[in-house]
């Protein structure tokens, strides 16, 4: 089996590294087995690229596409371009897509169109708001999905209310979390911890990138001054992303305790999460790392894709006002957590569940 594997954004990296751990430990094994792994250059920073294929052990893209930014329309198109001739060099039996950026929609309308197979890991999640583009991604790839991976029974649900064929669906289990289990004794403090006098327990983490939340300078101002003012004297480490960053410009912001760092790699990002107080996020992935760690969570947005953080894990969906975010964080200091849970099939496995299936196909 030939499987051609897509990787786009700092997500997908943090998805594909687990799948390709278990396709070589299938190779050690004997099984028929080969990949070709597909960058697209959606993230093309090296803070948001290069570091995870080094930190995660991912091997040397065997081709980059080097798409870069643009508008929605214009970096889906330039993917479909060059994955397109990419695909024809390089043909396979299979394409394998993560997530919900737009290389995972463009590279599957491209291979479907070609009369290849298109395998979706984290299928079937849905937020709900159609004004999200993940949203759109999510639904235009799982509509021409042949095999669908979930991460949650509710996933798999929204893909058999819409006609998917049972047979096809197949609940795995979080990626994501196979890659957290297999680099927390590699995780390590960032070179900042001792500058900042950081200690477990005693700063929070911020991490903001939705339009939502950044796109409109004096909200985003009002956004920050408001939980910079909330948190009392804990400290909060804001990674910012280089469009928020952007945004922001040279404005001269008022914070007693937000300290600005730049994007983290991800062994020293998930140390500064487990060694976290609390993390406020408008980042969907991020819940599901704090749910396993037992981190606290405030999802700054009004819908989420990942409703089993929330059910079972230590998410708090709080909207996008400073109000609402201010009384949910003052009933989590009064309170503490409510509940703490990890979901089915969390363990650290889902990879090896997914190449045993395609083996079996």
């Amino acid at each position: 089996m030939k499987i051609t594997i897509i990787a786009g954004a700092r997500p997908n990296f943090i998805k594909i590294a687990p799948i390709i751990m278990a396709i070589e430990k299938q190779q050690s094994e004997g099984s028929n087995i080969s990949f070709r792994l597909v960058h697209t250059g959606q993230h093309y920073d090296k803070n948001l690229s290069d570091t995870f294929f080094e930190e995660l052990n991912i091997p040397h893209p065997n081709a980059n596409l080097e798409v870069k930014s643009g508008s929605q329309a214009e970096q889906t198109g330039a993917i479909m371009v060059a994955f397109e001739k990419e695909l024809l060099q390089n043909p396979c039996e299979l394409v394998l897509v993560v997530g919900d950026v737009n290389s995972t929609m463009a590279c599957a309308i491209v291979t479907k169109k070609m009369n290849i197979k298109v395998a979706h890991v984290e299928a079937g999640i849905r937020s709900g708001d159609m004004t999200m583009p993940e949203e759109i991604n999510r639904i235009v790839t799982d509509s021409i999905t042949d095999y669908f991976f979930t991460t949650s029974t509710s996933a798999s649900e929204h893909l058999l209310k819409n006609g998917v064929q049972s047979s096809n669906v197949h609940f795995v289990g979080n990626v994501m979390i196979d890659t957290l289990y297999q680099n927390l004794n590699r995780i390590s403090a960032p070179s900042f911890w001792n500058e900042f006098q950081l200690e477990t327990g005693n700063y929070i983490i911020l991490t903001l990138h939705r339009p939502s939340n950044v796109d409109e300078e004096k909200s985003l101002i009002d956004l920050l001054e408001g939980i910079d003012k909330m948190v009392g004297d804990k400290k909060i480490i804001f990674p910012i992303h280089p469009r928020t960053k952007a945004i922001l410009g040279e404005t001269n912001l008022n914070l007693k305790n937000i300290l600005f760092v730049e994007p983290q790699g991800y062994l020293n990002f998930m140390y500064l999460i487990k060694n976290s107080f609390a993390v406020i996020t408008d980042s969907g992935g991020i819940s599901e790392e704090t749910t396993v760690l037992g981190i606290p969570c405030f999802t700054m947005r009004t819908t989420t894709e990942r409703p089993e953080t929330i059910e079972i894990g230590t998410n708090n969906l709080v909207g996008i006002s400073i109000e609402n975010l201010t009384l949910e964080f003052t009933k989590f200091l009064e309170n503490g957590l409510s509940k703490r849970g990890i979901p089915e099939l969390w363990d650290g496995k889902a990879s090896e569940r997914i190449i045993d299936i395609l083996l079996s196909k």
